[in-house]
C-alpha cells in the first residue's frame, strides 16, 4: 500500500530533479566546448611539423667512392671534399631561408640544380687531381645530383680526410680577377646580368707563398659569377619580387664573403692581412 508524500517532500524532489537536470545540461555544454578547443600541445606539434616540412638536402658520399689518392694530390682532394661539404651546408641554409617562396619547381631550379652544377665541377677537380699521377677515377659525375629529404634526416657531409678549409678551384694561375660581367653574356637577353666589384685590383702585394691559393680563389670568384648568371637565365619568370635577391644575389654574396676571406687569410699568413675586402662581396643585378 502506497502512501502519498507530504507536499513539502514533493517540492523537495522536484527541486532536486530540476537541479540535476541543469547540472547535466551544463556538463554537456562544457564538454562540447572543451571538445572544440584545440589542445595547446597538439598545436605546438603541428607547428613543429610544419617547420620540419622544409626538409634537408641529402647528397651521395664522394670520399668513400674514391680510389687510393696519390700523396701529391691529397691536399687538393681534401680541399675539394671540404668544399663539397660547404656546398651542402649553403644549400640547406638557402632552403631554410626561402621556405614557402617560389612555385612548385623552386627548390629544384634555385637550389638543387645549382648545387648539382657546383658538385659536378668540384668532383671533376677531384678526379683531375688524382688523374695527374694515377688512373683518373671514372663515373664520379653520377654522385653530383642531390635530393630533398622531407623527413629531415640529415645530409652527407662530404666525408673523407679533408684537412684544409681553403677552397679548391682549377690550379691554373688566375691572372684575371673576378670580373664584373659574365663571360659569354650568361645573363641572357632581357633578364640582366649579375655585376660584382673587382677584387684583384684591391689586393696588396701577394706573397709568393700565397700566390697559388689567391689565384685559385680569384678563379673561384669568377666561376661563382658565371654560375649565378646561369641560374638567373634558368629561372626567368619564377618566384616573387624578392626571388633574385633571396635565391641568387644573397647566396652569391655569402659565397663571395667566404672566398674573399680565404684570400685575406692566405695573404695574412706571411704579410699584413688586407682589411675591408668584405665590402666587395655584394653584387647587383644590371639590366
Amino acid at each position: 500500500m502506497s502512501r502519498a508524500l507530504p507536499k513539502h517532500n514533493k517540492r523537495r524532489v522536484a527541486f532536486v530533479g530540476g537541479a540535476a537536470a541543469v547540472a547535466l545540461s551544463g556538463a554537456i555544454v562544457a564538454g562540447s566546448a572543451l571538445a572544440g578547443t584545440p589542445d595547446r600541445s597538439s598545436g605546438t606539434d603541428g607547428a613543429r611539423t610544419l617547420a620540419a616540412a622544409s626538409g634537408t638536402i641529402t647528397c651521395p658520399d664522394v670520399a668513400s667512392r674514391l680510389p687510393a689518392v696519390p700523396a701529391s694530390a691529397q691536399a687538393e682532394v681534401d680541399r675539394n671534399l671540404t668544399l663539397l661539404r660547404t656546398q651542402i651546408q649553403e644549400a640547406n641554409q638557402r632552403l631554410a631561408d626561402t621556405v614557402g617562396q617560389g612555385g612548385p619547381n623552386f627548390v629544384n631550379n634555385a637550389i638543387l640544380g645549382p648545387l648539382k652544377d657546383k658538385r659536378v665541377a668540384t668532383v671533376n677537380r677531384i678526379a683531375t687531381a688524382i688523374g695527374r699521377t694515377a688512373a683518373r677515377p671514372a663515373g664520379l659525375d653520377a654522385l653530383a645530383p642531390c635530393a630533398l629529404d622531407a623527413g629531415g634526416t640529415g645530409t652527407d657531409t662530404g666525408g673523407g680526410t679533408a684537412t684544409s678549409t681553403s677552397s679548391a678551384a682549377p690550379s691554373t694561375a688566375a691572372t684575371a680577377a673576378a670580373t664584373a660581367q659574365p663571360a659569354g653574356g650568361a645573363g641572357g637577353a632581357g633578364v640582366g646580368a649579375v655585376s660584382c666589384p673587382d677584387v684583384a685590383p684591391r689586393l696588396p702585394a701577394v706573397p709568393a707563398s700565397a700566390q697559388a691559393e689567391v689565384d685559385r680563389n680569384l678563379t673561384l670568384l669568377r666561376t661563382q659569377i658565371q654560375e649565378a648568371n646561369q641560374r638567373l637565365a634558368d629561372t626567368v619568370g619564377q618566384g616573387g619580387p624578392n626571388f633574385v635577391q633571396n635565391a641568387i644575389l644573397g647566396p652569391l654574396s655569402d659565397k663571395r664573403k667566404s672566398t674573399i676571406d680565404r684570400i685575406a687569410i692566405a695573404i695574412g699568413r706571411t704579410s699584413a692581412k688586407p682589411e675591408g675586402l668584405d665590402s666587395l662581396a655584394a653584387c647587383t643585378l644590371t639590366q
